[in-house]
């Protein structure tokens, strides 16, 4: 009995772009504090600093939105297999 091909409904773009969107965030993040002249309380030290923690900022919580939705059709991808 061969398994019937499923539609594609998007899971592997919502992986694929939550993973590259977040990856973009915490790169942000990591030039910041190496690179970028660092953060002090009341915000960057540079202007390429705050144009760092500005990307950090959006797409750390984007990306993993994006990506723990799309590990969630994932495991329900894989349980509605499963039921088949």
């Amino acid at each position: 009995m061969t398994t019937p091909i499923q539609p594609d409904d998007g899971t592997r773009q919502l992986l694929q772009w939550g993973a590259t969107i977040l990856g973009s965030g915490i790169l942000a993040a990591l030039l910041l504090v190496t690179l970028l002249g660092g953060f002090s309380p009341t915000g960057a030290k540079t202007n390429t600093g705050w144009f760092a923690l500005i990307v950090a900022l959006g797409c750390i919580p984007f990306g993993g939105l994006l990506l723990s939705l799309g590990v969630a059709k994932w495991f329900r991808n894989r349980r509605l297999a499963r039921a088949r």
